[in-house]
Parts: structure tokens; sequence; C-alpha cells
């Protein structure tokens, strides 16, 4: 099932978490979008930050991987990552993302 994942990155690391992730075929497309503030409670303290988001187009096959290569690279202890299942898109878009993402080193979508 396609998949959009949210991930917050400090301020200009998004570009390179993105590029990671599309790279290691986790993701078959990300968007990021810069200058997004975020206010949460941490450790206590209300705190805000200017950071970048992650629009992360994946299939649910590859959660697992994609949640160990976030914890591998990000540099926060706890990274936001939220995901949604798609459940509705133009057909040819989700199954390219599906096509796109690897899971156990093969196409999740089961083609080339």
């Amino acid at each position: 099932m396609p998949m959009v994942v949210f991930i917050t990155a400090p301020k200009g690391k998004g570009r390179e978490i993105a590029r990671t992730l599309v790279e290691r075929r986790v993701a078959a497309c990300v968007n990021v979008v810069s200058g997004v503030s975020s206010y949460y409670w941490w450790e206590g303290k209300l705190e805000s930050d200017e950071e970048d988001l992650l629009v992360v187009k994946t299939c649910e096959e590859a959660l697992g991987e994609l949640e160990r290569v976030v914890r591998e690279i990000h540099p926060y202890s706890v990274p936001e990552l939220v995901a949604v299942p798609i459940v509705r898109g133009l057909k040819e878009y989700l199954d390219w993302i599906c096509k796109e993402v690897r899971t156990g080193g093969s196409p999740a979508g089961g083609g080339g």
C-alpha cells in the first residue's frame, strides 16, 4: 500500500536526508518544504524551531527499512516519523511509488 510519511529535520538538513532516502530506495520521492515553524514540548519545556518538513512517498512494505535509515542518519534522538496510508490517488502514480521503492533488496512491486 502506498504511504505518505512526514519527517521534520533541522533547517538545512532536509535535503541531505531526502537524497539519502531516495538513493537507498526506501522512498520513491521526497518533497522538502523549508521554513516550517515548529512548536513542541520537549523534556518539559516549550520549544520552537525552524525546520524542514519532508513529505516522503513510499510503500507500507518499506516502512521498517525507512525507519531504520532515518534513525541511522537523522540528528534528532527522537525524530518525527508519521506514516499515513494513501487511500486514493492517480493509479499510475501510486503504482509508480511501489515500483520504485525496494524492500528486502528487490522492487516492492515485483517489477523492474
